[in-house]
């Protein structure tokens, strides 16, 4: 038959591409996530309802080979293949080399596979488009574009990875800059919870000293015998709003006397329990079958609602003294956003530092205001109780001199030198079931919280994603840490906290090294009573500026999880949309409900919230039934976490959708010889847990 019959007759084509409709490049969240749209730009198509655009054309099935440096054969009109072009070498850099090399030893010296969902590789290629996957392998393995944010392709932009040990000088200095960065996350819980404890400056600087210590230890553990990855551990803003609410319980309202002590045993004995929950979940291999459950549709508004769910305790507290509270959130403002591109000696020292810096620029001018008699009063004495002041003028001033003076703190000068935190220094915990079980429940939303810094972290300092044995063994390390944190009584439980994964991006320092030499210099500072004492002494105005900006990050770095999914998704939308609303709404309800405008409450308006156990509307015959549901249902990440999960689970749509986390194959795993390196545990330990499967590989 003539090859002019219409049946046998080849179709025309490929057509070249109109010059003028050519696809916009993949971004750089897209490079590094593997994600891949339906359509050029940063919106997606989906099957939810989502308008979509068709392509304009199809990519050509003969992209250049960049890895072996020729174009690829074209196929002839009949089938026949063209005869091999001559290979055109391509000119690589020493980078360029560096990081192909890296990238095959961390596959074990195999073939180079192309990104999954969320920068899992796929075992296999993706069939019937040879070409076009080819064409994402190569894209992975270039170099990539730094953003503003720090947030880049694996191993393109980092310093320092994760095994690497580049010296003690270097490391030393990273790993101290890594902690300044984190200040803020560190030291802001107490200098919250232990005022409202009723509780003086010095128990303030003894906490924060425990605090530091506890923290130290339990990234020691976590780094050697967690996940392995540079992540730190501290007091969790997570925790803070039920142990706010466990301070305003109305038991604790008529406390007179040692109110501090009596309030710090009931929230060890709390922790504790909590703490031991989460290790169980973690070591019995149920996080493994929970993760099932967690995606990044679920993370985001969870960790949105946390840092949300404060405001009420922000700006209240920096409106008592304006001209320090505002100029402390202006200052982390233009270090952080305006000044961030400056570098000092290859450092973006403002972006770095912008709290630790905002906060000495405005301590030092409170000083000095301080100082040249800016707060003085004639006939006003500060130490007088507001109670006894008659004169006019004076409690006119009196907040003004409360809130606005420096020099009001004794507890730098009561300190001492050395102090050691020991187990139990407050005295025995006392163990009440209904406050063990709010925290249970937290201890829940702070592992949803660690597995969305596990996976965010690993795509920027480790070869793969962790499996689901490594990430549930991290989470029940993350309960023993935390029954350390109760039993040394810091308030807390110990949790990764979720700053980090920014903090690495923007520092490009993933060394497992410099954090465990970070967290040593950090338990030695502890043992150091004035350097309690220096940060008891921070004005309440300061902390709450500084709790607005980091509360703030929080709720964005919670948010910033959507983009391992179609964050374009109308089902995405919905739901997250969804979950903030109500994580905002159904809390209001049960925090006003029985309150009348003429109520009296020996509470401050922003400890409203966490009184609701004493009113809400959930009333039965038991009192400890009331008191679980009418505390969780009042908090901001319970509900966030509740509706997420169940919409996330329940509405229908595609793994690339609702952006499925992908953990590496226990088998893939075992075979490449660059992920065992980065999860194994050290000393031969891991042959102890060889039996138990899923905490391991």
């Amino acid at each position: 038959m003539s090859s002019s019959d219409p049946k046998t007759r080849p179709k025309p084509g490929p057509w070249p591409p109109a010059p003028d409709s050519a696809p916009m490049p993949p971004s750089s969240w897209a490079k590094r996530t593997g994600f891949r749209p339906k359509f050029s730009g940063e919106t997606n198509a989906t099957d939810s309802g989502q308008i979509s655009l068709p392509p304009r054309h199809r990519e050509p099935d003969n992209p250049p080979d960049l890895e072996a440096g020729r174009a690829r054969s074209q196929l002839a009109v009949n089938g026949d293949s063209e005869k091999p072009p001559v290979p055109v070498p391509v000119p690589a850099s020493d980078k360029d080399q560096a990081v192909v090399k890296r990238r095959r030893d961390s596959d074990g010296g195999g073939k180079i596979s192309g990104p999954g969902v969320n920068g899992q590789a796929h075992p296999e290629p993706v069939p019937r488009r040879p070409a076009v996957a080819r064409s994402e392998e190569v894209v992975d393995v270039l170099p990539q574009s730094v953003e503003d944010d720090g947030f880049a392709g694996k191993h393109s932009h980092m310093k320092y990875e994760l095994r690497d040990t580049p010296g003690l000088v270097p490391i030393g200095l990273y790993g101290f800059q890594h902690y300044l960065s984190m200040l803020g996350s560190l030291i802001l819980i107490p200098l919250v919870i232990v005022p409202a404890m009723g509780g003086t400056q010095e128990d303030t600087s003894m906490v924060v000293s425990t605090v530091l210590f506890v923290s130290g230890a339990t990234t020691l553990l976590h780094t050697s015998f967690g996940t392995r990855l540079p992540l730190i551990q501290g007091p969790s803003f997570v925790y803070l709003a039920p142990a706010l609410a466990i301070i305003n319980s109305p038991e604790f309202q008529g406390l007179s006397g040692n109110k501090f002590k009596h309030i710090m045993k009931e929230l060890q004995g709390a922790v504790i329990i909590a703490s031991a929950f989460q290790a169980i979940l973690g070591y019995s291999g149920l996080m493994s079958l929970l993760l099932r459950l967690i995606n990044p549709v679920v993370v985001a508004p969870t960790i949105a609602a946390v840092g949300l769910s404060f405001y009420s305790y922000g700006f209240p507290i920096v409106g008592t003294c304006l001209e320090i509270g505002a100029v402390q959130i202006l200052l982390v403002i233009l270090f952080s956003l305006y000044l961030r591109k400056i570098s000092v000696f290859g450092h973006r020292v403002f972006l770095i530092y912008a709290v630790p810096l905002g906060l000495a620029i405005t301590w030092a001018a409170a000083f000095l205001l301080t100082e040249l008699g800016a707060y003085d009063y004639k006939g006003c004495d500060i130490n007088v109780p507001a109670s006894n002041i008659i004169s006019e003028h004076c409690r006119k001033h009196i907040s003004r001199m409360k809130h606005c003076r420096v020099d009001t703190s004794h507890s730098l000068k009561s300190s001492p030198w050395f102090r050691f935190p020991y187990p139990l220094q407050w005295g025995t915990p006392v163990f009440n079931w209904k406050m063990a079980l709010v925290m249970c429940m937290v201890s829940i939303i702070s592992s949803v919280d660690s597995v969305g810094s596990y996976h965010a972290s690993s795509l920027l300092v480790a070869s793969r994603p962790p499996t689901p044995g490594v990430l549930s063994r991290g989470i029940g390390l993350e309960g023993l840490s935390s029954v350390l944190a109760g039993l040394w009584g810091t308030g807390t439980g110990s949790t990764t906290l979720t700053e980090n994964v920014h903090t690495i991006a923007v520092t490009k320092m993933g060394s497992r090294r410099a954090v465990e030499l970070g967290a040593c210099v950090l338990i030695v500072l502890s043992l150091v009573g004035k350097i309690g004492g220096f940060i008891a002494s921070i004005p309440e105005v300061m902390v709450a500026a500084l709790l607005c900006f980091m509360w703030a990050m929080l709720a964005a770095l919670g948010l910033s999880n959507l983009r391992y999914s179609e964050a374009g998704s109308s089902r995405n939308i919905i739901i997250v949309g969804l979950s903030l609303f109500f994580s905002l709404s159904v809390p209001a309800y049960f925090q006003q409900y029985g309150i009348s405008p003429s109520t009296n409450l020996s509470v401050p308006s922003y400890f409203q919230p966490y009184i609701v156990a004493s009113h809400g509307p959930f009333r039965s015959n038991f009192q400890g039934v009331n008191y679980v549901m009418n505390t969780l249902l009042s908090m901001n990440m319970v509900i966030a976490f509740l509706v997420a999960v169940i919409l996330d689970n329940t509405v229908p749509g595609s793994r690339q959708e609702r952006g499925v986390y992908v953990w590496s194959e226990p088998e893939v795993a075992r075979r490449e010889p660059a992920v065992a390196k980065d999860y194994e545990l050290p000393f031969r330990v891991g042959r102890v847990f060889r039996w138990v499967k899923w905490v391991g590989f």
